[in-house]
């Protein structure tokens, strides 16, 4: 069974932690785009700052990743059931650098 929007929500709302807030949209193709915010910082003006990048890659995976680098470097000592997953971030960050 395919998981609702909704689900996808409160499951990457949960993963993100108490900064965290995610949202899932539909692009064009009916692809499911991820845009985790931050509750705590702004980006331009009065925006939340957030993972949504334009084009292919905000999947939940990039999207995820974006949110524990920005937790790491912006607030330190942050609890986030995601964190768990730092390395494997790092790893995926150290092989794309690679691939250019």
């Amino acid at each position: 069974m395919v998981a609702s929007r909704s689900a996808r929500e409160r499951r990457a709302t949960a993963q993100a932690g108490p900064l965290g807030r995610a949202k899932v949209d539909l692009d064009g193709d009916q692809q499911f785009l991820y845009r985790i915010s931050c509750t705590a910082c702004t980006a331009r003006g009065h925006r939340a700052w957030s993972t949504h990048r334009a084009g292919g890659d905000n999947g939940f995976m990039a999207a995820m990743d974006r949110w524990i680098f920005h937790l790491v470097e912006r607030h330190p000592g942050q609890d986030a059931p995601c964190l768990e997953f730092l390395p494997e971030a790092q790893r995926r960050l150290h092989e794309r650098r690679e691939e250019r």
